[in-house]
């Protein structure tokens, strides 16, 4: 149970942030806006352990979380542009 709130909570700073420095306006709601975070933490995470050895999930780091931020604002620029 508190892993699930942790997600919530993680996507919901991590998808505000993503909207946050993402030039433009971005108009979606909190539910969207937590799903959009979440979802660029997944993004981040699965390149990132295809790109290296490591296993997906192996702990919270400053490179994860502005990896994850960066993979909200790709996409926020897909639903954006090509959806």
């Amino acid at each position: 149970m508190l892993n699930l709130i942790s997600i919530v909570f993680t996507g919901l700073v991590v998808g505000v942030l993503a909207r946050f420095f993402y030039p433009g306006d971005v108009d979606i709601g909190l539910l969207r806006t937590i799903l959009l975070g979440v979802g660029g933490a997944l993004l981040a995470g699965l390149f990132a352990s295809w790109r290296t050895s490591s296993t997906f999930g192996d702990g919270v780091n400053r490179a994860g979380c502005l990896a994850s931020v960066i993979g909200a604002m790709v996409l926020i620029f897909i639903g954006r542009h090509f959806l």
